[in-house]
């Protein structure tokens, strides 16, 4: 009797989509496949048309599920809940686990998305044979995952590693968690584009290429694109997100001190106008034991895959 070959299903919940896609035993997407989430009001009929999706690629490629690993705004690892996501529209407490597996019966491993970026990390990418490590995820907001001999902390509560919303400047920006100051305000892509508007606010006399394009249309390849252009402006606004982050950087290693600390998302693709005066900030900042000790890397996950790997490796996460 044939043997019916089984695959993990990684899936990636945002606010705009939700990706998912079935990994084979080497770590392959080999099928994948997307929700528009503007398509569902309520959580029920979501899950609903997520299974049923599953389960139709599942008959196509005349295989079984044999796990499911979901990264979600907001997932708590310990119940298996999605809590209180403000960029999604199912409000409170949804059991995401417990709905899906009413349609398919298999463990069913959630987490933030943030901690599935940094484990596919671990599992699938720059970080193969490392204990300890933190993945920053610099998007429309500021993610994070801490790894500590090779277990995810998640803490008491199950929402450990939100070094996005640490306080990095006391009664600074207002973040969108309601708190002041957050790394989030000034690492996240809308941060980067706020430090710009405050700087060009500052210098009315300035005239490079960006001075005429309104606050709407800005965003941090542009900004980029510019700095690597010699544009003043545009430099200085990276040289700040730099520093930010590398003090924040040097205060994750305080905490955890990993081997590494991974980065991955948009920002990050400006490349040596944000590495170099992050690695300067950083190395400036941390404290003298752990000086040239720990690796500022980027993530080496391919950018379409990270999402769906990242949660399908939550599956292989020890108990």
């Amino acid at each position: 009797m044939e043997t019916k070959q089984t695959y993990t299903v990684g899936i990636d919940i945002g606010g705009t989509n939700t990706d998912f896609g079935f990994v084979d035993s080497q770590g392959k997407i080999v099928q994948r496949g997307r929700l528009k989430m503007a398509d569902y009001n309520e959580v029920e009929p979501y899950v609903k048309a997520l299974s049923e999706r599953l389960l139709q690629m599942a008959d196509g490629l005349r295989g079984g599920i044999d796990a499911i690993g979901i990264g979600a705004p907001n997932g708590n690892f310990y119940t298996s809940c999605i809590e209180h996501a403000p960029n999604l529209k199912f409000k409170g407490i949804v059991p995401l686990k417990d709905m899906i597996q009413q349609y398919i019966p298999v463990p069913v491993t959630l987490s933030n998305d943030a901690n599935a970026a940094a484990y596919g990390e671990l599992v699938y990418g720059g970080a193969k044979g490392m204990k300890d490590m933190t993945m920053f995820t610099l998007g429309t907001g500021v993610g994070s995952g801490v790894i500590v001999d090779g277990r995810l902390v998640h803490g008491f509560t199950g929402c450990a590693g939100e070094l996005g919303h640490a306080v990095l400047i006391p009664e600074g920006r207002l973040c969108s968690c309601g708190r002041r100051g957050c790394l989030e305000e000034y690492a996240s892509a809308r941060g980067i584009c706020q430090t710009f508007e405050e700087l060009r606010a500052q210098n009315p006399a300035y005239q490079g290429v960006l001075a005429e394009v309104p606050f709407a249309e800005l965003d941090p390849k542009r900004i980029a694109d510019a700095a690597h252009a010699g544009d003043a402006l545009a430099l200085q606004t990276y040289e700040r997100t730099a520093y930010l982050l590398g003090i924040a950087c040097a205060n994750a290693v305080a905490f955890s001190s990993p081997e590494a600390i991974f980065l991955m998302g948009g920002p990050v693709q400006a490349g040596s106008i944000l590495f170099e005066p992050l690695k300067r900030s950083f190395e400036a900042h941390l404290y003298v034991s752990f000086k040239g000790r720990t690796q500022i890397r980027l993530s080496e996950m391919n950018a379409n895959d990270v999402a769906i790997l990242g949660a399908a490796a939550l599956t292989k996460m020890p108990r």
